[in-house]
């Protein structure tokens, strides 16, 4: 009987099914609700004690704040208009040309995902992209919508606050902003410019097609252009936080209520409306997912991994960076890059692995997802966009252009980072 309770197969398997719940959706249930059924199972089972269930979801105070602040910055962004206007003014620059507007969009994305997340460009972004290769009137529209996914990965580790999973992976060791920028500026531009220039020449056949001009002027209304300025605001609210050692949690989250109070000001109302298309459902699937891998911890998994990692870095640093990133790149594909960067996070923690070997495991969190449909939340958010507007994407067909996007974009990235 005590064999039974000991075993870690139990927790494994609770893990497993809750990673494809989460990837797959049963029941068209939402991911957050495999990840709670996920934790509580580890909790009635007496898998994981309660308190420790607990001290696990509070381990990720620093990312709902930071979640929350720009959840809330994007919705603003949406509902007043500000991501359509980027959308259109790329269209009018554009003047007519598909391969134009292809490179004006990948340059928006970038931008978006930049300053706020990779998140607002999959979820937000999308819906402009789309309304606007349907105003010009383009054949084909899915090499401006796979801007939108691509990009949102390519672009994410530009900066702390470009991907939620960069807060996962350093936890209370995130380096300053001056830091990051020497460490990632070369692999991340790298990462883009790769990812571009692969996907250009892959949809270099449907960007032949003619398009319309769009002649008519975007427009923002005040509120948008408060909400464009408050974001700008935040950015650098973050990034001198950043700069500063201080966690993003809290600055992100006091910004992002600024920025919406602001408007609210403007408005004179409260913008409950606005409060309620809030996407609330990712804090409790992040605090799932938190608890889970505190019972992978309890099973030695995390340790395991732990002294692998360090065994292959006092044999070579290089060579385990390499190991490393492409192994957790892959590895997200199969269980979503979010569960796999809390445990690579947890797994880099306990090995006090060499910052080029952490550095390597972020890289392939962020960056690995762009193989398939189901590596990030982004990317399944982005999926989620394009079928509530009748586009359908393929698994398989994702997967063919993810396999030559994301692989030669993962080995410059990973290179640069040796000469960083």
């Amino acid at each position: 009987m005590n064999t039974i309770l000991n075993s870690p197969f139990p927790v494994w398997a609770i893990a497993a099914v809750t990673a494809l719940g989460v990837i797959t959706r049963p029941f068209r249930l939402p991911e957050a609700i495999w990840a709670v059924l996920g934790a509580l199972t580890l909790c009635f089972s007496g898998r994981l004690p309660w308190l420790e269930a607990l001290h696990a979801v509070g381990k990720g105070m620093d990312v709902y704040l930071f979640l929350t602040g720009m959840m809330l910055a994007s919705e603003l962004a949406r509902r007043e208009g500000l991501f359509d206007y980027m959308a259109v003014l790329a269209a009018q620059k554009a003047d007519g040309s598909a391969t134009r507007l292809f490179f004006l969009l990948y340059c928006v994305g970038t931008v978006v995902t930049i300053l706020m997340s990779n998140d607002a460009t999959a979820v937000v972004l999308t819906p402009a992209v789309l309304a606007v290769v349907r105003a010009v009137r383009a054949d084909r529209p899915l090499p401006y919508l796979y801007v939108c996914a691509f990009v949102a990965n390519a672009a994410s580790f530009v900066l702390p606050i470009s991907n939620p999973a960069n807060l996962v992976i350093f936890r209370e060791h995130m380096p300053t902003l001056a830091t990051w920028v020497a460490r990632f500026a070369l692999p991340s531009v790298l990462s883009i410019v790769v990812t571009y220039m692969v996907l250009r020449l892959l949809q270099r056949g449907s960007l032949s097609q003619t398009i319309d001009k769009e002649s008519e002027p975007p427009k923002l209304s005040t509120a948008g252009r408060t909400t464009g300025w408050g974001i700008a605001t935040m950015a650098v609210v973050m990034l001198g936080a950043s700069a500063l050692g201080f966690p993003l949690g809290w600055p992100t989250f006091a910004a992002g209520v600024a920025v919406f109070v602001a408007v609210c000001l403007q408005k004179r109302r409260v913008l409950w409306d606005y409060l309620t298309e809030v996407s609330w459902a990712v804090l409790p699937l992040v605090a799932g997912l938190f608890v889970l891998v505190e019972g992978l911890q309890r099973t030695g998994v995390i340790d395991g991994l732990a002294r692998l990692l360090g065994d292959l870095s006092r044999h070579s640093v290089s060579h385990a960076g390499w190991v490393s990133g492409i192994t957790v790149a892959l590895a997200g594909n199969l269980i979503n890059n979010l569960p796999a960067g809390l445990i690579a996070g947890s797994a880099v923690a306990a090995a006090h692995a060499p910052d080029r070997v952490a550095n390597a495991v972020l890289i392939g969190i962020d960056l690995g997802p762009n193989l398939s449909i189901t590596g990030s939340l982004a990317t399944i958010l982005w999926l989620t966009a394009l079928r509530r507007e009748g586009v359908d994407v393929g698994a398989l067909g994702f997967l063919k252009l993810g396999i030559a996007v994301m692989l030669p974009a993962l080995a410059a990235a990973l290179g640069a980072l040796q000469l960083a």
